[in-house]
């Protein structure tokens, strides 16, 4: 499995016990989802590795507890602390109307009801508190916030987002 191939589940925060049990901090925000996995790619080395999942269950609402099969006590535990974690993307729920993956918009067009046609998404800036489209128009690069009153349809057929954004905004850029 490659990680193009996978999304993003979360993040191995800590240890929970001298038994070998870590918490996940999840990327989501409805946690219940992860609690039947079975298995999980964790990044090691640059390669995804399969681990198994004995048992998991959900830790202050927002961490989820797991015991991987043969991780077995503190050592193997400290191992995979701060270590990624993804699935498959075909374990996505798919989406429909305004709601998206990020990963799914990438070299979608972005169109604005003002301004027209803006550029190409190039991806998505979460490192920030509010998530940014960064759009590629001609080799400048331009930041749109992702929010719900300026998206007014995704069109996953034509590839295109249609925004409404604020009178200036993408001028500032330009």
């Amino acid at each position: 499995m490659q990680k193009k191939d996978c999304f993003f589940v979360g993040k191995i925060v800590k240890k929970y016990s001298f038994k070998g049990e870590l918490l996940i901090k999840l990327d989501t925000d409805d946690p219940e989802q992860f609690l039947n996995m079975e298995s999980v790619f964790v990044e090691k080395h640059k390669n995804l590795v399969p681990f198994f999942i004995e048992n998991s269950s959900l830790h202050k609402s927002s961490l989820l507890r797991v015991k991987f099969e043969e991780v077995e006590n503190e050592a193997d535990a400290d191992a995979m602390l701060g270590t990624d974690l993804y699935l498959p993307l075909s374990l996505l729920p798919k989406l429909s109307g305004n709601k998206f993956y990020y990963h799914e918009i990438n070299q979608f067009k972005v169109i604005d009801a003002s301004f027209g046609e803006v550029g190409t998404i190039m991806g998505v800036n979460d490192n920030t508190a509010q998530h940014l489209f960064v759009i590629d128009r001609d080799g400048k690069e331009i930041l749109i916030p992702i929010n719900d009153s300026f998206i007014e349809k995704v069109d996953r057929d034509l590839k295109t987002i249609h925004l409404n954004v604020p009178e200036g905004l993408i001028e500032l850029y330009l």
